[in-house]
């Protein structure tokens, strides 16, 4: 396994996140256990999960499933670079949602007391909350990172200018501030090289892109289609139907470099220079398992260019739309 720095922290990451928001939901608990024991055994440090993950189990369930597994010992807690979310409702109250000091003191506590551990490596904002200032934000921040229960402090699905608004507010206090944006981003979706990534590169962010493989839509899923084995629905089955033509030639090329669809999607992530860890999240082992087959594969300069006709990019703006 490889490791690097989370952006431009001392914290080191492995270049696989371990996606947790399928446990518990959709993976049984001893099956969730044994896939994040079988991640350690591979090198992947770094775990991610949220406040509100647990599908229909209901929000917490699956950082109760986390803590139990640390509760097992053998170095489980001491060996995971732990991140968490906060941000979406947790109850029905005023102040059980988004970013205010009493919000940020509250859902911190229940996290630590789900996960049963007294500190989270990484504390991120699970989205931009418009309705509170980033002095109050930050400060709550601060006391945290004073009493032990936060070391780093990450976003998720901020736009370009937030991280500078963000970094701005943390430099006048003289605080780190953020190391670490969650983006969705994959071949599909390439909308953050506007700037979010050129954002997130001046101010040392490292980028953690979820979904990886779209929803399953650059996992193989035409040649899954044809043999009877997926079937996609609803807005799934629509991008599918309104980008056929492009999934096709992916898959085509793929098999053309003797690759897994999805291997070789992960690997151009893997390939990016902003990307500091693709978060792959899987139901099974052997989705874990398929998921390190990216880390072995070089796509060189010639296959880079070939996908960037499959799937046009962007150029960092606004020379993408203007001059």
């Amino acid at each position: 396994m490889e490791y690097t720095h989370l952006g431009r922290s001392g914290l080191q990451v492995s270049r696989l996140c371990l996606g947790t928001m399928n446990f518990g939901s959709l993976t049984p608990e001893d099956d969730a256990h044994a896939i994040m024991d079988a991640a350690h055994d591979v090198g992947i440090n770094f775990f991610d999960t949220a406040n509100r993950y647990g599908g229909d189990l209901g929000p917490g369930a699956t950082e109760k499933l986390i803590g139990r597994w640390f509760a097992k010992g053998g170095g489980r807690r001491e060996k995971t670079v732990l991140a968490t979310k906060l941000y979406g409702a947790m109850g029905e109250w005023p102040n059980e949602s988004k970013l205010s000091a009493l919000n940020i003191r509250r859902a911190l506590d229940a996290s630590l007391k789900r996960l049963q551990t007294d500190y989270v490596d990484l504390y991120q904002f699970h989205h931009i909350d418009r309705g509170t200032p980033w002095e109050e934000i930050w400060q709550a921040i601060e006391v945290a990172v004073q009493q032990g229960k936060v070391l780093y402090v990450g976003s998720s699905n901020f736009a370009g200018w937030h991280l500078a608004q963000a970094q701005a507010a943390a430099a006048e206090r003289h605080f780190t501030g953020i190391v670490s944006e969650q983006s969705i981003y994959n071949l599909v979706a390439r909308e953050v090289e506007l700037e979010v990534l050129p954002a997130a590169q001046h101010y040392g962010i490292g980028v953690i892109p979820w979904s990886p493989l779209h929803g399953g839509l650059l996992g193989g899923v035409v040649r899954k289609e044809r043999e009877g084995k997926r079937r996609l629905e609803g807005r799934a089955a629509e991008t599918l139907e309104r980008m056929r033509p492009q999934i096709e030639a992916f898959e085509d090329f793929s098999a053309e470099l003797g690759h897994e669809p999805g291997d070789l999607a992960l690997a151009w992530l893997l390939h990016q220079h902003a990307v500091t860890c693709p978060i792959v999240g899987p139901r099974t082992q052997e989705q874990l398992d398929a998921a390190l087959r990216a880390l072995d594969i070089t796509v060189d300069a010639q296959a880079l260019a070939r996908l960037d006709e499959i799937f046009p990019g962007y150029r960092t703006a606004p020379e993408h739309y203007a001059w």
